[in-house]
C-alpha cells in the first residue's frame, strides 16, 4: 500500500514542476516597456508620464474663420496645485461632452439653422414656446424631440434631441439674442436631458 501512495504522489509532481517553471518566465515584462525590461526593476515612480488616450481630432469646420479651440487642461495637478474643488468634481456628470470632429462641424451648422430659424421671432418679439416649436420643427426635427418652456417674460428655452449617439442642441430665445449650442449628451448616458441627482 505504501508504494501506492508514492506513485500518486509522484504523478502530481511532475505536472506542478512544470507548471511553477512555466510561471516562472511569464510576466517578467512591464506592459509599455521595452523588450527585455523587467518587472523586478521596481514599480513606475511617482511623476513618470502615463500614455493618455488619444483625444479626437478637431479640425477647422466650414465656416470657422480659425482652429478649433483646443481643449482646456485640467486644473489641480501639479506640486503646488490646490486641492480639487469636490463640488466640481462630484457635479462633473452635469457637465455635457462636447462634440470633436465631423460631429462638431455638424454642430455648428445646425446651430445656425436653428438661430436663423429663430432670428425672425425675436426681431419680431415673438417669445411664445409654441412658436418657437413650431420653427424648429419646420426645420425637420421630430415634434416629439423638440423640448420648449418659457424663461421669464422674454425668454423661450428649447431643447432638441438630434438623435445621434445622442446628439443635442439647446439654447435660448430672448430679447437680447438668440443661442444655440451642440453637444454630445451627458456621461452618465442620459441623452439630451440633464440627469438629476448628485452628492
Amino acid at each position: 500500500m505504501t508504494n501506492h501512495g508514492k506513485k500518486t504522489a509522484g504523478l502530481w509532481t511532475l505536472p506542478f514542476a512544470v507548471v511553477l517553471l512555466l510561471a516562472a518566465g511569464c510576466g517578467t515584462q512591464r506592459a509599455g516597456a521595452a523588450p527585455g525590461a523587467s518587472l523586478s526593476s521596481g514599480p513606475t515612480p511617482v511623476g513618470t508620464p502615463v500614455a493618455a488616450p488619444s483625444a479626437p481630432a478637431d479640425f477647422p469646420c466650414p465656416g470657422e474663420s480659425s482652429a478649433p479651440p483646443a481643449p482646456t487642461a485640467a486644473t489641480g495637478s501639479g506640486p503646488d496645485a490646490s486641492p480639487p474643488d469636490h463640488y466640481a468634481e462630484n457635479h462633473a456628470f452635469r457637465i455635457p461632452l462636447r462634440l470633436h470632429g465631423q460631429s462638431r462641424c455638424d454642430g455648428l451648422a445646425a446651430e445656425g439653422r436653428v438661430k436663423g430659424a429663430l432670428e425672425p421671432l425675436r426681431r419680431r418679439g415673438d417669445f411664445t414656446p409654441g412658436h418657437v416649436h413650431g420653427a424648429l420643427t419646420g426645420l425637420g426635427y421630430p415634434a416629439g424631440k423638440v423640448r420648449t418652456y418659457q424663461n421669464g417674460p422674454t425668454g423661450v428655452g428649447f431643447l432638441i434631441d438630434i438623435g445621434a449617439s445622442p446628439w443635442c442642441v439647446e439654447g435660448m430665445l430672448n430679447s437680447g439674442s438668440t443661442t444655440a449650442e451642440a453637444f454630445g449628451g451627458y456621461p452618465d448616458g442620459t441623452g439630451c436631458e440633464p440627469p438629476r441627482g448628485g452628492h
